[in-house]
Protein backbone atom coordinates (compact mmCIF):
# COMPACT_ATOMS: atom_id res chain seq x y z
CA UNK A 1 0.00 0.00 0.00
CA UNK A 2 2.86 2.40 0.86
CA UNK A 3 4.51 1.73 -2.49
CA UNK A 4 1.21 2.45 -4.24
CA UNK A 5 0.89 5.85 -2.47
CA UNK A 6 4.53 6.60 -3.22
CA UNK A 7 3.91 5.81 -6.89
CA UNK A 8 0.93 8.23 -6.98
CA UNK A 9 3.03 10.99 -5.39
CA UNK A 10 5.83 10.45 -7.92
CA UNK A 11 3.28 10.57 -10.76
CA UNK A 12 1.74 13.84 -9.46
CA UNK A 13 5.20 15.33 -8.99
CA UNK A 14 6.17 14.41 -12.57
CA UNK A 15 2.98 15.91 -14.05
CA UNK A 16 3.42 19.07 -11.97
CA UNK A 17 6.98 19.52 -13.21
CA UNK A 18 5.95 18.98 -16.83
CA UNK A 19 3.08 21.49 -16.57
CA UNK A 20 5.05 24.02 -14.58
CA UNK A 21 2.61 23.87 -11.64
CA UNK A 22 4.11 24.91 -8.28
CA UNK A 23 4.65 21.87 -6.09
CA UNK A 24 2.66 23.24 -3.18
CA UNK A 25 -0.34 23.68 -5.48
CA UNK A 26 -0.10 20.13 -6.83
CA UNK A 27 0.17 18.63 -3.34
CA UNK A 28 -2.93 20.56 -2.16
CA UNK A 29 -4.86 19.43 -5.23
CA UNK A 30 -3.79 15.82 -4.60
CA UNK A 31 -4.91 15.95 -0.98
CA UNK A 32 -8.21 17.58 -1.94
CA UNK A 33 -7.76 20.15 0.84
CA UNK A 34 -8.37 23.16 -1.44
CA UNK A 35 -10.71 23.95 -4.27
CA UNK A 36 -9.13 24.85 -7.63
CA UNK A 37 -8.65 28.58 -8.22
CA UNK A 38 -10.25 30.03 -11.37
CA UNK A 39 -7.61 31.08 -13.90
CA UNK A 40 -7.71 33.94 -16.42
CA UNK A 41 -10.78 35.63 -14.94
CA UNK A 42 -12.18 38.30 -17.27
CA UNK A 43 -12.90 41.75 -15.88
CA UNK A 44 -16.51 42.86 -16.20
CA UNK A 45 -16.39 45.94 -18.41
CA UNK A 46 -20.01 47.07 -18.30
CA UNK A 47 -19.02 50.41 -16.75
CA UNK A 48 -16.08 51.13 -19.08
CA UNK A 49 -17.93 54.00 -20.77
CA UNK A 50 -19.25 55.59 -17.57
CA UNK A 51 -16.59 58.30 -18.02
CA UNK A 52 -18.52 59.51 -21.09
CA UNK A 53 -21.74 60.25 -19.23
CA UNK A 54 -22.47 63.99 -19.26
CA UNK A 55 -21.94 67.02 -21.49
CA UNK A 56 -18.66 67.69 -23.29
CA UNK A 57 -17.06 70.42 -25.36
CA UNK A 58 -15.66 68.88 -28.54
CA UNK A 59 -12.77 69.88 -30.79
CA UNK A 60 -12.66 67.75 -33.94
CA UNK A 61 -9.98 67.43 -36.65
CA UNK A 62 -11.11 65.52 -39.74
CA UNK A 63 -9.04 64.41 -42.74
CA UNK A 64 -10.87 65.66 -45.82
CA UNK A 65 -10.09 62.77 -48.20
CA UNK A 66 -9.03 59.59 -46.36
CA UNK A 67 -6.97 56.94 -48.17
CA UNK A 68 -5.97 59.26 -51.03
CA UNK A 69 -2.66 60.53 -49.71
CA UNK A 70 -4.31 63.83 -48.78
CA UNK A 71 -2.93 65.77 -45.81
CA UNK A 72 -5.71 68.39 -45.73
CA UNK A 73 -7.53 68.57 -42.41
CA UNK A 74 -10.59 70.60 -41.37
CA UNK A 75 -11.54 71.52 -37.81
CA UNK A 76 -14.85 71.72 -35.98
CA UNK A 77 -16.06 72.70 -32.50
CA UNK A 78 -19.20 71.64 -30.75
CA UNK A 79 -20.71 69.54 -28.01
CA UNK A 80 -21.69 66.00 -27.21
CA UNK A 81 -24.11 64.71 -24.61
CA UNK A 82 -24.01 61.11 -23.43
CA UNK A 83 -26.78 59.44 -21.44
CA UNK A 84 -26.51 56.10 -19.64
CA UNK A 85 -28.95 53.24 -20.25
CA UNK A 86 -29.39 49.70 -18.92
CA UNK A 87 -27.47 50.52 -15.70
CA UNK A 88 -24.29 51.25 -17.66
CA UNK A 89 -24.51 48.35 -20.12
CA UNK A 90 -25.44 50.85 -22.84
CA UNK A 91 -25.29 54.55 -23.57
CA UNK A 92 -26.41 57.00 -26.23
CA UNK A 93 -24.25 59.92 -27.37
CA UNK A 94 -25.58 62.85 -29.38
CA UNK A 95 -22.78 64.65 -31.22
CA UNK A 96 -22.95 68.05 -32.95
CA UNK A 97 -20.12 70.22 -34.35
CA UNK A 98 -19.69 73.13 -36.74
CA UNK A 99 -16.70 74.39 -38.70
CA UNK A 100 -15.63 76.05 -41.94
CA UNK A 101 -16.34 72.77 -43.75
CA UNK A 102 -19.92 72.56 -42.50
CA UNK A 103 -22.03 70.85 -39.86
CA UNK A 104 -21.69 67.31 -38.46
CA UNK A 105 -24.50 65.85 -36.39
CA UNK A 106 -24.32 62.25 -35.33
CA UNK A 107 -25.26 59.64 -32.77
CA UNK A 108 -23.35 56.77 -31.20
CA UNK A 109 -25.11 53.88 -29.47
CA UNK A 110 -22.82 51.71 -27.35
CA UNK A 111 -23.99 48.26 -26.21
CA UNK A 112 -22.19 45.95 -23.76
CA UNK A 113 -22.36 42.16 -24.16
CA UNK A 114 -21.92 40.54 -20.71
CA UNK A 115 -21.15 37.13 -22.25
CA UNK A 116 -18.26 38.25 -24.47
CA UNK A 117 -17.27 41.20 -22.21
CA UNK A 118 -17.12 43.38 -25.33
CA UNK A 119 -18.74 46.57 -26.50
CA UNK A 120 -20.39 47.18 -29.88
CA UNK A 121 -20.27 50.80 -31.07
CA UNK A 122 -22.85 51.95 -33.64
CA UNK A 123 -22.38 55.36 -35.34
CA UNK A 124 -25.00 57.14 -37.42
CA UNK A 125 -24.68 60.48 -39.24
CA UNK A 126 -27.87 62.57 -39.28
CA UNK A 127 -27.57 63.23 -43.03
CA UNK A 128 -27.69 59.48 -43.81
CA UNK A 129 -29.96 58.29 -41.00
CA UNK A 130 -28.54 54.76 -40.81
CA UNK A 131 -26.21 52.98 -38.40
CA UNK A 132 -22.93 51.84 -39.87
CA UNK A 133 -21.23 48.49 -39.20
CA UNK A 134 -20.56 48.24 -35.43
CA UNK A 135 -17.00 48.34 -34.16
CA UNK A 136 -16.38 45.74 -31.46
CA UNK A 137 -13.81 45.64 -28.68
CA UNK A 138 -13.06 46.72 -25.15
CA UNK A 139 -10.75 48.46 -22.70
CA UNK A 140 -7.44 47.35 -21.25
CA UNK A 141 -5.29 49.47 -18.94
CA UNK A 142 -7.35 52.59 -19.62
CA UNK A 143 -7.22 52.30 -23.42
CA UNK A 144 -10.18 51.23 -25.54
CA UNK A 145 -9.73 49.60 -28.96
CA UNK A 146 -12.60 48.72 -31.30
CA UNK A 147 -12.48 47.24 -34.81
CA UNK A 148 -14.62 46.33 -37.78
CA UNK A 149 -14.27 45.39 -41.42
CA UNK A 150 -16.37 47.48 -43.79
CA UNK A 151 -16.64 48.96 -47.26
CA UNK A 152 -15.33 52.48 -47.75
CA UNK A 153 -16.03 53.92 -51.20
CA UNK A 154 -16.30 50.39 -52.57
CA UNK A 155 -13.04 49.18 -51.00
CA UNK A 156 -12.84 46.65 -48.15
CA UNK A 157 -11.00 48.21 -45.19
CA UNK A 158 -10.48 47.81 -41.46
CA UNK A 159 -11.76 50.59 -39.25
CA UNK A 160 -10.37 51.22 -35.75
CA UNK A 161 -11.56 53.43 -32.89
CA UNK A 162 -9.17 54.22 -30.02
CA UNK A 163 -10.16 55.89 -26.74
CA UNK A 164 -7.21 57.08 -24.64
CA UNK A 165 -5.93 59.76 -22.24
CA UNK A 166 -9.11 59.41 -20.19
CA UNK A 167 -9.48 61.55 -17.09
CA UNK A 168 -12.61 62.67 -15.18
CA UNK A 169 -12.67 65.86 -17.28
CA UNK A 170 -11.07 64.97 -20.63
CA UNK A 171 -10.69 62.21 -23.20
CA UNK A 172 -9.06 61.63 -26.59
CA UNK A 173 -10.55 59.71 -29.52
CA UNK A 174 -9.12 58.66 -32.90
CA UNK A 175 -10.50 56.83 -35.92
CA UNK A 176 -8.11 55.19 -38.39
CA UNK A 177 -8.47 53.16 -41.59
CA UNK A 178 -6.28 50.32 -42.87
CA UNK A 179 -6.22 48.89 -46.41
CA UNK A 180 -3.54 46.25 -45.72
CA UNK A 181 -5.21 44.10 -43.07
CA UNK A 182 -4.11 46.21 -40.13
CA UNK A 183 -0.39 46.42 -40.87
CA UNK A 184 -0.54 50.20 -41.27
CA UNK A 185 -3.18 52.73 -40.24
CA UNK A 186 -4.13 56.20 -41.46
CA UNK A 187 -5.78 58.40 -38.83
CA UNK A 188 -8.64 60.45 -40.27
CA UNK A 189 -10.68 61.70 -37.27
CA UNK A 190 -9.32 63.10 -33.99
CA UNK A 191 -11.56 64.32 -31.20
CA UNK A 192 -10.45 65.95 -27.97
CA UNK A 193 -13.16 66.55 -25.46
CA UNK A 194 -13.34 68.56 -22.24
CA UNK A 195 -16.16 68.17 -19.74
CA UNK A 196 -18.52 71.13 -19.79
CA UNK A 197 -19.07 72.87 -16.45
CA UNK A 198 -22.55 72.26 -15.00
Amino acid sequence: MKSHRRGIKIFIFSVAVLLGVPLHASSRAASGSEKPVAQNSVTDGQHDFDFEIGTWKIHLKKLVHPLTGSTTWVEFDGTSVTRKAWDGRADVEEFETDGAAGHIEGMTVRLYNPQSHQWSLYWANAKDGTFLTPLIGGFKDGRGEFYDQELYEGKSIYNRFIWSEITPNSAHFEQSFSTDGGKTWETNWITDQTRAKP
